[in-house]
């Protein structure tokens, strides 16, 4: 099997795998752009020294200073949980499309409000004030650019372009872990040199909102709100098919299927999926959703995402070039996995194995570091007296190891598995769940995260190491492997057991696993479609 090699559902012509599908994924994922660099600038911009000295952090305690970034940091959280739940309605009466051109317009005035703040009249409260607008934008487009891609996405390449969001979340990143030790480095300690971080939160969001007017709307948006002239142009330009041809004539077909079934078991209407909630099934998918988000915030991330320096200070990386550029290289490492991960690994190794795998050798790192800091105590040193050992220099390279494990695994997997679990009825608001539990666990993780620094030391690393632990367990026993299943299979997929075998057992029901020439061969395009139909 080469690199870039699909498996298919059923037969796909190579038309279907063309340069709008991927173009279309890629401006949408400038919303995720702008949350990543939003989630990484944040943390190394507290620690710049013009930034300190404006606001004067010198004045405040320890438990004070603590507090305050803390602040500073989880409204932006805070903000992004309830947009993500209000983008259910946008997504439910705008569609996709408006839905994230309001919400880059949402973070747009957030971003604007931030570049208000000074040292003097109006303090640091515009900071606050413009990053909960702008977490209230990045929470709604956290929400809607899955869906997105994922009811765009052949069913081959779903992961990989679903990985196009999680690749532009790296780089948005990349770009906020390296800006500060630009600035840094080349600026003198003016309020410019704090400034420029903030603004270029402008870019990917402008770009955002310049792209939304170019790309279509989700075709099985428009199935479902009847709109079923655009959305077979729509299909047709984005598979580059004509509507006579026959994988065209077989999407719609189980789209319509799918639709059909939900209407007559669920209805249709803004409440309706609410009341679906009652079904345990549907229940059980929406708590799945949450825990893969309450596990992969337990894995540590987002306390090194926003507080890098105070992560590795820990270590005893002391100097604020050093922890800024220290940081940097955790961008790049993070950013060159994801690529890995998007062009082979999300595909052909599947969700549950890359999950069991990160959460294991992740775990295994943080142990190593927790116990490196308890026995040296790195972190207690002077920044004078500082000097990185060789137990310093270890600790570092599993601090990497621990990247290389958890960004193919973890980093984006949750968002690819919730992007496709959910039926067409229960999308939008699956979706918003899933998206308010990352924002929660977010939130929980960015407020806390100085506090814990503060009180349990090594016992941080520690905590999140056992954590990683018990989501193997968790994984193994009820999450099934989603790759290369139809998104109207999904059903059928959550109802086999054992979990462990879900995947294998529907793919072979649906006869696509083995022999797709065989029945090809055998069944004409009437029964092989009644057939699919019935297994759904």
């Amino acid at each position: 099997m080469t690199l870039l090699a699909l498996k298919e559902d059923r037969p796909t012509p190579k038309a279907v795998y063309n340069w709008r599908v991927y173009t279309c994924a890629a401006i949408a994922s400038f919303a995720s752009c702008m949350i990543g660099y939003d989630s990484s600038f944040i943390g190394t911009t507290l620690a710049l020294p013009s930034f300190t000295k404006e606001f004067d952090f010198a004045s405040y305690t320890p438990g004070a200073l603590a507090l305050l970034q803390s602040n500073i940091v989880s409204v932006y959280q805070a903000g992004a949980f309830f947009g993500s739940l209000f983008a259910y309605a946008t997504s439910y009466f705008l569609g996709r499309r408006k839905s994230l051109m309001a919400f880059s317009v949402v973070f747009i005035i957030g971003a604007a409000i931030m570049l208000a703040a000074d040292g003097q009249g109006r303090g640091i409260a515009p900071i606050i004030a413009g990053r909960v607008l702008a977490g209230f934008g990045v929470g709604g487009a956290s929400n809607m650019v899955p869906i997105y891609i994922s009811e765009l996405a052949p069913p081959a390449v779903r992961g990989r372009l679903v990985g196009i969001y999680e690749l532009g979340w790296q780089i948005g990143g990349l770009v906020g872990f390296w800006i500060n030790y630009g600035v840094n480095t080349t600026m003198a300690p003016t309020r410019s040199q704090w400034l420029i971080p903030f603004a270029v939160q402008l870019i990917p969001a402008g770009l955002l909102f310049l792209g939304s007017f170019w790309i279509p709307e989700s075709p099985r948006w428009l199935f479902a709100n009847g709109k079923r002239e655009e959305a077979m142009e729509v299909l047709c330009w984005m598979r580059n098919l004509e509507p006579t041809d026959r994988y065209i004539v077989e999407e719609v077909s189980y789209v319509d299927a799918d639709l059909e079934r939900y209407s007559r078991e669920v209805g249709k209407g803004f409440w309706k999926p609410f009341l679906s909630l009652k079904q345990r099934k549907v229940q059980w998918r929406f708590f799945l959703g949450g825990m893969l988000f309450f596990w992969q915030n337990g894995s540590g991330i987002n306390a090194i995402n926003y507080y890098s320096p105070t992560v590795f200070k820990s270590i005893g990386i002391t100097g604020t070039n050093t922890g800024f550029l220290t940081t940097g290289i955790f961008g790049v490492v993070k950013m060159v996995l994801t690529v890995i991960w998007l062009l082979w690994l999300v595909d052909l190794a599947g969700r549950r194995r890359m999950l069991f795998i990160g959460a294991t050798g992740g775990s295994l790192c943080m142990w190593f570091i927790g116990a490196y800091i308890k026995i040296a105590g790195p972190g207690s040193a002077k920044a004078e007296d500082a000097k990185l050992t060789s137990g310093g220099i270890a600790a570092i390279f599993f601090f990497y190891l621990w990247t290389a494990f958890y960004t193919p695994s973890w980093n984006a997997t949750p968002w690819v598995i919730n992007s496709e679990m959910f039926d067409q009825n229960t999308r939008s608001l699956g979706q918003a769940s899933a998206a308010a539990n990352n924002w929660l666990w977010n939130f929980i993780v960015s407020r806390f995260t100085p506090q814990m620094f503060l009180k349990m030391e090594y016992g941080v690393y520690f905590f999140f190491a056992s954590l990683m632990l018990l989501s193997t367990v968790f994984i193994y026993f009820f999450v099934p492997e989603t790759k290369s299943i139809p998104l109207e299979a999904m059903n059928r997929l959550f109802e086999i057991k054992p979990v462990h075998n879900a995947n294998k057992i529907l793919m072979t029901e649906l006869n696509f696993d083995r022999n797709p020439e065989r029945e090809e061969s055998s069944l004409d395009e009437k029964d092989r479609v009644t057939q699919i139909e019935s297994a759904v």
